[in-house]
Protein backbone atom coordinates (compact mmCIF):
# COMPACT_ATOMS: atom_id res chain seq x y z
CA UNK A 1 0.00 0.00 0.00
CA UNK A 2 1.56 3.51 -1.14
CA UNK A 3 0.94 6.30 1.82
CA UNK A 4 -1.76 6.78 3.56
CA UNK A 5 -3.67 9.60 4.17
CA UNK A 6 -6.05 11.62 7.30
CA UNK A 7 -8.90 9.74 6.38
CA UNK A 8 -7.16 5.97 6.79
CA UNK A 9 -5.43 7.39 10.08
CA UNK A 10 -9.11 7.75 11.06
CA UNK A 11 -9.99 4.55 10.30
CA UNK A 12 -6.87 3.00 12.32
CA UNK A 13 -7.10 4.67 15.12
CA UNK A 14 -10.34 4.18 15.47
CA UNK A 15 -10.28 0.16 14.48
CA UNK A 16 -7.02 0.25 17.08
CA UNK A 17 -9.64 1.28 20.16
CA UNK A 18 -12.39 -1.34 19.00
CA UNK A 19 -12.07 -3.59 16.03
CA UNK A 20 -15.38 -4.70 15.99
CA UNK A 21 -16.55 -1.38 15.27
CA UNK A 22 -19.84 -1.52 12.81
CA UNK A 23 -19.16 -0.15 9.30
CA UNK A 24 -21.64 2.14 9.72
CA UNK A 25 -20.52 3.57 12.64
CA UNK A 26 -17.13 3.65 11.39
CA UNK A 27 -18.28 5.81 8.33
CA UNK A 28 -20.33 7.96 10.50
CA UNK A 29 -17.11 8.85 12.72
CA UNK A 30 -14.65 9.08 9.81
CA UNK A 31 -17.16 10.90 7.11
CA UNK A 32 -17.55 7.89 4.50
CA UNK A 33 -20.02 5.37 3.75
CA UNK A 34 -19.83 1.90 4.84
CA UNK A 35 -18.97 0.90 1.73
CA UNK A 36 -15.92 3.33 1.17
CA UNK A 37 -14.73 2.26 4.84
CA UNK A 38 -14.51 -1.44 3.77
CA UNK A 39 -12.87 -0.73 0.22
CA UNK A 40 -10.24 1.29 3.20
CA UNK A 41 -9.91 -1.49 5.11
CA UNK A 42 -9.80 -4.49 2.62
CA UNK A 43 -6.61 -2.49 1.15
CA UNK A 44 -5.09 -1.53 4.04
CA UNK A 45 -5.10 -5.26 5.16
CA UNK A 46 -4.18 -6.57 1.80
CA UNK A 47 -1.00 -4.43 2.29
CA UNK A 48 -0.24 -5.67 5.46
CA UNK A 49 -0.47 -3.14 7.18
CA UNK A 50 -3.27 -4.19 9.69
CA UNK A 51 -2.17 -7.75 9.96
CA UNK A 52 -4.69 -8.68 12.70
CA UNK A 53 -8.22 -7.74 14.35
CA UNK A 54 -7.82 -9.39 17.87
CA UNK A 55 -9.75 -9.30 21.50
CA UNK A 56 -8.03 -7.73 24.22
CA UNK A 57 -8.38 -9.61 27.44
CA UNK A 58 -8.56 -8.68 30.65
CA UNK A 59 -5.19 -10.80 32.67
CA UNK A 60 -6.44 -10.74 36.13
CA UNK A 61 -9.55 -12.51 35.43
CA UNK A 62 -7.61 -15.45 33.82
CA UNK A 63 -5.35 -15.65 36.29
CA UNK A 64 -2.54 -14.21 35.10
CA UNK A 65 -1.83 -10.98 36.95
CA UNK A 66 1.89 -10.69 37.51
CA UNK A 67 3.72 -9.10 34.15
CA UNK A 68 7.88 -10.08 34.05
CA UNK A 69 10.30 -8.83 32.55
CA UNK A 70 13.29 -11.12 32.13
CA UNK A 71 16.56 -9.39 31.30
CA UNK A 72 18.58 -12.57 29.47
CA UNK A 73 22.34 -12.41 28.65
CA UNK A 74 24.20 -15.02 26.59
CA UNK A 75 27.78 -16.00 25.37
CA UNK A 76 26.21 -17.93 22.51
CA UNK A 77 25.95 -16.15 19.82
CA UNK A 78 25.48 -18.19 17.03
CA UNK A 79 22.54 -18.76 14.58
CA UNK A 80 21.57 -22.42 16.05
CA UNK A 81 21.36 -20.89 19.67
CA UNK A 82 19.72 -17.79 18.23
CA UNK A 83 16.97 -20.57 16.27
CA UNK A 84 16.73 -22.68 19.34
CA UNK A 85 16.36 -19.96 21.70
CA UNK A 86 13.81 -18.37 19.30
CA UNK A 87 11.89 -21.91 18.97
CA UNK A 88 11.14 -21.95 22.89
CA UNK A 89 10.19 -18.73 22.94
CA UNK A 90 7.93 -19.12 20.37
CA UNK A 91 6.56 -22.31 21.72
CA UNK A 92 5.90 -20.72 25.67
CA UNK A 93 2.83 -19.00 25.17
CA UNK A 94 3.10 -17.10 28.46
CA UNK A 95 5.77 -15.32 26.60
CA UNK A 96 4.11 -12.20 24.71
CA UNK A 97 7.37 -10.44 23.64
CA UNK A 98 10.74 -11.08 22.92
CA UNK A 99 13.06 -8.25 21.80
CA UNK A 100 17.00 -8.37 21.21
CA UNK A 101 18.35 -5.65 22.41
CA UNK A 102 21.32 -3.05 22.64
CA UNK A 103 23.87 -2.95 25.07
CA UNK A 104 25.08 -5.20 27.96
CA UNK A 105 21.71 -7.02 27.84
CA UNK A 106 21.33 -9.73 24.91
CA UNK A 107 17.23 -10.22 25.22
CA UNK A 108 13.95 -8.68 26.71
CA UNK A 109 11.27 -11.23 27.56
CA UNK A 110 7.88 -9.73 28.61
CA UNK A 111 5.64 -12.51 30.09
CA UNK A 112 2.52 -12.62 32.24
CA UNK A 113 2.08 -15.38 34.48
CA UNK A 114 -0.32 -16.17 37.58
CA UNK A 115 2.29 -15.77 40.58
CA UNK A 116 5.69 -16.28 41.90
CA UNK A 117 5.38 -19.85 41.17
CA UNK A 118 4.13 -19.47 37.87
CA UNK A 119 7.59 -17.67 36.59
CA UNK A 120 9.37 -20.08 38.29
CA UNK A 121 8.32 -22.71 36.71
CA UNK A 122 8.39 -20.72 33.44
CA UNK A 123 12.14 -19.71 34.12
CA UNK A 124 13.04 -23.17 34.85
CA UNK A 125 11.32 -24.59 31.50
CA UNK A 126 12.95 -22.01 29.60
CA UNK A 127 16.42 -22.97 30.91
CA UNK A 128 16.09 -26.24 30.36
CA UNK A 129 15.20 -25.47 26.62
CA UNK A 130 18.37 -23.24 25.96
CA UNK A 131 21.54 -22.61 27.64
CA UNK A 132 21.33 -18.74 29.68
CA UNK A 133 24.62 -17.34 30.73
CA UNK A 134 22.20 -14.94 33.06
CA UNK A 135 18.34 -14.02 33.94
CA UNK A 136 17.27 -11.40 35.95
CA UNK A 137 13.70 -10.52 36.14
CA UNK A 138 11.86 -7.52 36.94
CA UNK A 139 8.23 -7.69 38.63
CA UNK A 140 5.31 -5.08 38.07
CA UNK A 141 4.08 -3.69 40.40
CA UNK A 142 1.92 -1.02 38.85
CA UNK A 143 0.57 -1.10 35.23
CA UNK A 144 0.41 2.88 34.66
CA UNK A 145 -0.05 2.73 31.26
CA UNK A 146 -0.37 -0.66 28.48
CA UNK A 147 -1.91 0.20 25.14
CA UNK A 148 -1.42 -1.93 22.11
CA UNK A 149 -2.56 1.39 20.34
CA UNK A 150 0.04 2.93 18.04
CA UNK A 151 0.01 6.56 17.58
CA UNK A 152 -1.48 7.13 14.25
CA UNK A 153 -2.77 10.45 14.42
CA UNK A 154 0.15 11.79 15.93
CA UNK A 155 1.50 15.72 15.19
CA UNK A 156 4.45 15.55 12.64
Amino acid sequence: MGSIDGIDRRILAELQRDAGKSLESLGEVVGLSRNACWRRIKAMEDSGLIRSRVTLLDPVQLNLGLTVFMQIRTNAHAPDWLNAFSKATMGMPEILGVYRMTGDLDYLIRARVADMADYDRLYQALIRKVPLSDVSASFVMEEIKETTELPVLRRI
